[in-house]
């Protein structure tokens, strides 16, 4: 240890050259020592000087040192040596007094030799390697290394340890281990690791982290923990902010839930220490980071939703409405509310009915808003109240009518015992403080952003000036203060209000209008050259009157958008207006409302715009541009645009609620087909179940009657069983006479039939013969017909016979109910057997009767069918019988053809014969009058077999 001894001489009076020396010898001996204790020694006296000569040990030795790392693995000791030195050169946590002597600032040093050590990206992954050895002198010294580095470099050290293999994996398993202090640090870590980097946030979340930190967050005992509380929150933050897929998986895997009891405070009014402070705002801050405006519109609401069904909402309320609560949490509180409530109809009406512990209760908004115009209260607070009045109305037609309804004469409180929150704006808004007036403007222009109908109930509202004096309107009211000349603040506010209410809303614009004090105020206003500080409120006169003319009806004659208009044009200039209407958005204030909707200011001399009039303002500005430089007829044709747009709006609309009650209706019928189902389905089993109980009755009846023998009812015999019987005996003696019908009537079909078979012999030798009558047709026609009325016939009779069966079956039934007749007690048991005897020889000669019956329908049925059969065939004789005769047809038309060719042929001849006759007599030769003759009557044979033919 003799050089140990040098070094520390060296450090106390030796020149600077000295220690340079003697952090060179201990590198060569690092470098070439070949025992591993001279090589630790040596590694252990570099770690003692790199605090003091941070620079000088890490230009000389860093390159040992990680040669260290890589060579001697084996021994934890040297290796622990050699990242707590690497750890004192990088890091700058190390009190800055023993950088005196150095020459350059710690923070260039610590990120230079940052630079130095992941110019290698192994060195990064060989430093995540040694964090999976559980001995506790290389894996903490790691993770402080590790963090130091990102913490000095953080994107490229991240994005060395994301490309490495299982990198992320490996730094999540220090959050399970079991000492605390690895623990902790790890979450230290993973800090430095996620910050603005949203692939390695989403690879942490999927590891498990949420449910790992909420562990350790219960685990330290929530709010009331410590600063590892802190920092598993900072750490949550880093996940979930502006990473909407890991806001996704934070709502869906139930975490929401588990943030329930961190808010569980309690009413004490001691033990908020400085931590439990800060914890609960941080915890408070998570929330308001899921529920962010700025984030997504759907995974804010499925939040809000959440965090209401878990009851997050309702203890944040509590915590609201408690008494000895830190200014500042009280604050963030109302802040969080605020974003939890904003835009989600249910959270907004559960915050409407929450109510102050007071005596009498008072509604939460109430009591909220009384802090908001107190000029006493923090401006902090009053600027959180404003922004949860906000959120509260934010999309919210029911609480803004229920708010201007507060305001209107049939709902005031004539008693006074009660201050309404319409009350507490009128008097914020008429106050002495500059700043309640402004307060109250813009939360009264919420009531009425985006709300026409309120807009005119605005209109009605009467305000007593003084005693004596008529009532004046709230509009009237308004612009007198604005003629005043109070505040610049006041006069901001009242303006923004104005703008509101008037614009979309032509009745206001004629209210407004019909003042004629109002309009002269703002081109004056407008027209005059003021100084830089009125250049805002001439810029806001300017929207005044634009929106004056752009929402003008035309139902003021003196007021109408034409001279309006030319008003301008005369008094101030179209040029000069526009001008002055910029300066709006020119202002420096304008831009930094216009970002984000919570109305955050450092002090009260910055509140002076409102975030959602910018958004009225930038919508507005354009149009009125164009509406002062159109001309008469361009306005005509605007109008008539407007009045077809309207009414395509109103048919839409109209569209669109029938197809919502059709929507509706078709739900209904949906709901009554699935409820039919169900009953159905019900009456189903019912059904089936029934059947079951009847077969098991009827197998069990089968049992008892085998069984019961002689004990049969002798008082059922005298009295029901004769009845039956005789009853029985008259429906056999009809079936026998329907037998007997029956069977005559197959006597007649089989009469007819063999009619018919004889009708088709003879039509068939008919047919066969030499020629063909028209009688033939007349004889298929009436077959045709006798085949129609025998069909009918058999269909009557097959009905018949159906019917027979049926009451056949039923007559069986009733023998059989007769036959399990239940016994009685009373008569002896000859007497007894006597009429069993009797009644059982009546059954079996019904049954006999029966069975006869029985036998006698079958045979009736195969007679049926033995008809079918012959039915069918006649049908086919006759089919092939028109067949032939149509043959016939053809050969007798085609012989008469054959005749009528030979006479004419014949014809031919005939002159042929007679003209050589003439000639030969012209020659002078004799001519026979006897060959004349002759073959006359060889013409009349001829003529003769030719009409024979004919008639053939």
């Amino acid at each position: 240890m003799n050089f140990l001894r040098g070094v520390m001489g060296g450090q106390s009076a030796g020149p600077q050259h000295t220690e340079a020396e003697t952090i060179q010898k201990l590198c060569d001996r690092v470098a070439s020592s070949t025992l591993l204790d001279d090589r630790r020694n040596a590694v252990r006296a570099l770690k003692s000087l790199s605090k003091k000569y941070r620079l000088e040990v890490g230009i000389q030795a860093m390159e040992h040192l990680i040669h260290v790392l890589q060579t001697d693995r084996s021994d934890s000791e040297i290796i622990a040596y050699a990242l707590d030195t690497l750890y004192n050169i990088i890091s700058n946590d190390e009190e800055e007094e023993v950088e005196e002597n150095s020459t350059r600032p710690s923070e260039d040093l610590g990120s230079q030799f940052t630079e130095i050590f992941i110019k290698q990206p192994e060195n990064v992954t060989l430093l995540l390697s040694l964090l999976e050895e559980f001995d506790f002198h290389v894996r903490w010294p790691g993770v402080r290394l590790l963090t130091s580095l990102l913490k000095q470099l953080g994107p490229p050290v991240q994005q060395i340890v994301l490309v490495s293999p299982m990198g992320v994996s490996r730094l999540m398993d220090l959050l399970a281990d079991s000492r605390e202090i690895i623990r902790n640090d790890g979450v230290l870590l993973l800090q430095a690791l996620t910050r603005s980097n949203g692939a390695i946030q989403k690879i942490v979340a999927f590891e498990n982290a949420f449910e790992r930190l909420l562990d350790i967050i219960t685990e330290e005992g929530n709010s009331d923990g410590g600063i590892v509380v802190e920092d598993c929150l900072i750490l949550l933050q880093n996940l979930l902010k502006n990473n909407n897929s890991n806001q996704n998986f934070f709502k869906e895997g139930s975490y929401i839930q588990r943030m329930k009891p961190w808010f569980e405070v309690g009413d004490e009014n001691s033990g908020w220490s400085a931590q439990k402070v800060t914890n609960l705002h941080l915890m408070l801050q998570l929330v308001r980071v899921l529920v962010s405006p700025t984030n997504p519109p759907g995974a804010t609401s499925s939040c809000q939703k959440a965090m209401f069904q878990c009851g997050l909402l309702q203890q944040l309320c509590t915590i609201l409405m408690a008494t000895g609560i830190p200014a500042d949490i009280l604050t963030e509180t109302i802040n969080t509310v605020s974003e939890v409530i904003r835009g989600c109809q249910v959270n907004q009406d559960y915050f409407a009915s929450v109510n102050a512990p007071s005596n009498p209760p008072r509604p939460a908004i109430v009591v909220l808003l009384m802090s908001m115009v107190n000029e006493r209260q923090p401006f902090v607070l009053r600027c959180a109240v404003l922004y949860c009045f906000q959120c509260f109305l934010y999309r919210n037609q029911k609480g803004q009518g229920e708010i201007v309804a507060t305001l209107l004469p049939s709902t005031i409180d004539a008693t006074g015992n009660s201050v309404s929150a319409g009350q507490l704006l009128c008097g914020g808004l008429f106050s002495t403080d500059s700043l309640s007036n402004w307060c109250a403007a813009v939360a009264l222009a919420h009531a009425l952003q985006g709300n026409a109908t309120q807009k005119e109930q605005l209109l009605r509202v009467q305000l007593a000036t003084s005693i004596g004096n008529p009532p004046v309107s709230l509009l009237q009211q308004c612009t007198n203060i604005l003629s005043q000349g109070s505040k610049i603040q006041t006069r901001v506010g009242l303006l923004m209000l104005l703008c509101t209410w008037l614009s979309s809303c032509p009745i206001a614009v004629t209210h407004f209008l019909h003042n004629s004090a109002n309009v002269p105020f703002l081109t004056g206003q407008i027209a005059e050259n003021l100084g830089e500080e009125e250049q805002l409120v001439q810029g806001l006169c300017a929207l005044l009157l634009g929106i004056s003319i752009y929402f003008n009806d035309n139902s003021l004659e003196n007021y109408m958008k034409e001279k309006l208009k030319q008003l301008i044009e005369k008094r101030i200039g179209k040029e000069n207006f526009i001008e002055k209407l910029g300066f709006i958005s020119k202002h420096e204030l304008y831009s930094r409302a216009s970002q984000k909707p919570q109305p955050n200011f450092p002090s009260p001399e910055y509140m002076i715009f409102d975030h959602e009039f910018t958004k009225l303002v930038k919508e507005l500005e354009g149009v009125i541009t164009k509406a002062i430089y159109k001309s008469s007829e361009e306005d005509k044709k605007e109008e008539e645009v407007k009045k077809t747009l309207e009414q395509h709006d109103n048919i839409v609309t109209h569209y669109k609620n029938m197809i919502r009650e059709q929507d509706l209706q078709l739900e209904e019928l949906k709901q009554q087909v699935s409820t039919l189902r169900c009953q159905n389905e019900q009456l189903q089993t019912a059904v089936t179940q029934h059947k079951d109980q009847y077969n098991l009755l009827k197998v069990q009846l089968g049992k008892d009657n085998h069984h019961q023998g002689s004990h049969s009812d002798g008082a059922q015999v005298n009295g029901m069983q004769p009845e039956e019987i005789s009853r029985l005996r008259e429906e056999v003696e009809e079936l026998k006479h329907l037998q007997g019908c029956l069977q005559s009537q197959l006597a007649e079909k089989d009469s007819v039939i063999e009619h018919l078979k004889s009708s088709q012999v003879s039509a068939l030798n008919e047919q066969t013969s030499a020629a063909a009558s028209p009688r033939d047709s007349e004889q298929v026609i009436e077959l045709k017909q006798e085949l129609s009325t025998l069909k009918s016939q058999l269909n009557s009779q097959s009905l018949e016979i159906t019917r027979l069966q049926a009451e056949n079956h039923e007559l069986l039934q009733r023998a059989e109910v007769l036959a399990k007749s239940v016994p009685v007690q009373g008569e002896s048991e000859n007497v007894v057997a006597a009429k069993t005897t009797d009644v059982e020889g009546r059954l079996s000669a019904l049954l006999q009767e029966t069975k006869e019956l029985k036998n006698e329908i079958k045979a009736l049925s195969e007679e049926k069918t033995a008809i079918k059969k012959q039915l069918d065939s006649s049908n086919s004789t006759i089919a092939i019988l028109q067949t032939e005769k149509d043959k016939l047809d053809v050969e007798v038309t085609d012989s008469k053809k054959e005749q009528d060719d030979l006479l004419v042929l014949l014809a031919d001849q005939d002159q042929k014969i007679l003209s050589l006759k003439s000639k030969l007599k012209d020659l002078g030769h004799p001519v026979e009058e006897e060959d004349e003759s002759g073959d006359q009557e060889d013409d009349d044979d001829e003529m003769d077999d030719g009409d024979k033919d004919q008639d053939i």
